[in-house]
C-alpha cells in the first residue's frame, strides 16, 4: 500500500495538512534536539520519504549522522533521491528494515524518532520495545503522531474532514488501489493517544514520559528517556 502512494506522498502530506506538517516536524526537532555527535547518530524510524530525517540533518547542520529506516522500498527510493538532490547523501542514509526487528545494535542511537508511523506497525508494543532497545542509555525516544482533538467543536470538524474530505482527496490524487487514504483516518481514530500512548511508552521501559499537543491536538509529540547513565 505504501509503495503505491510513494509517488504522491509528499504532495499529499503537505496538501492535506495545509502544510502544517512541516511546522510539526520543525517543532519536534526544536523540542527534542540532538546532542553532540559523540553521543551517536539519530534514527528516524518509519521515515517514509525522509522529511523528519532531513529536518534533523538541517538543524544539526549535518554534524550528527542520521539514519532513516522504513519497510517501504519505494518510499526509501524517493528519500534517497531527495538526499542526493540536497547534497545530504553522505550524512543521511536509508535502510530498509522491519520496525519490529531492527537490524541495529543495542544502544546504537542517541535519539530515535518516529513521525506518523507508529500506528502503522503491526504490534505497537513490539515497535516501541525495538525503539527503546536501539536507544543508548540516557537517550530519548520521540513519537510524533496524529491524535484526536479534545475540543468538542473542533473534534466534530476534525472528524468530518478526516472521515470524508481527506479520503476523497487522497484517493483522487494518489490513485491508490488499496484505499490508502481511507486506511489513514481509520487507523488514527482507533489508535491510542494522549495518556494511553504515554502509558505504552512507559511500559516499553521509558521514563520521564511527557506529551505536547500540536495544533489543538490534531497531532501530539510524545517524548521519553531510556533509563541509565550514558554509555552504561
Amino acid at each position: 500500500m505504501f509503495d503505491q502512494i510513494a509517488h504522491s506522498y509528499d504532495l499529499l502530506n503537505h496538501l492535506l495538512s495545509l502544510n502544517i506538517d512541516r511546522a510539526w516536524r520543525n517543532k519536534t526537532a526544536k523540542l527534542v534536539p540532538a546532542g553532540p555527535p559523540e553521543q551517536g547518530p539519530i534514527l528516524d524510524l518509519c521515515t517514509g520519504t525522509g522529511d523528519l530525517a532531513f529536518t534533523y540533518d538541517r538543524v544539526t547542520k549535518g554534524a550528527v549522522p542520521v539514519v532513516g529506516a522504513d519497510f517501504s522500498r519505494e518510499m526509501l527510493t524517493r528519500a534517497a533521491k531527495k538526499a542526493a538532490a540536497a547534497g545530504a547523501g553522505e550524512r543521511v542514509r536509508f535502510v530498509e528494515a522491519d520496525a519490529q526487528a531492527l537490524p541495529f545494535a543495542d544502544g546504537a542511537f542517541q535519539l530515535v524518532t518516529n513521525a506518523f508511523g507508529l500506528r502503522n506497525i503491526t504490534d505497537t508494543d513490539k515497535g516501541l520495545a525495538e525503539m527503546v532497545r536501539v536507544t543508548r542509555p540516557g537517550g530519548r525516544v520521540a513519537v510524533l503522531e496524529f491524535s484526536k482533538p479534545r475540543n468538542p467543536l473542533l473534534g466534530r470538524l476534525y472528524n468530518a474532514y478526516f472521515r470524508y474530505l481527506l479520503p476523497l482527496l487522497g484517493q483522487f490524487i494518489s490513485g491508490s488501489r488499496e484505499n490508502a487514504y481511507r486506511y489513514l483516518p481509520a487507523s488514527v481514530l482507533k489508535f491510542p493517544d494522549y495518556d494511553a500512548l504515554a502509558e505504552k511508552m512507559r511500559a516499553a521501559g521509558l521514563t520521564e514520559v511527557r506529551y505536547e499537543p500540536f495544533t489543538f491536538g490534531v497531532a501530539t509529540l510524545y517524548v521519553g528517556v531510556k533509563p541509565g547513565a550514558p554509555g552504561a
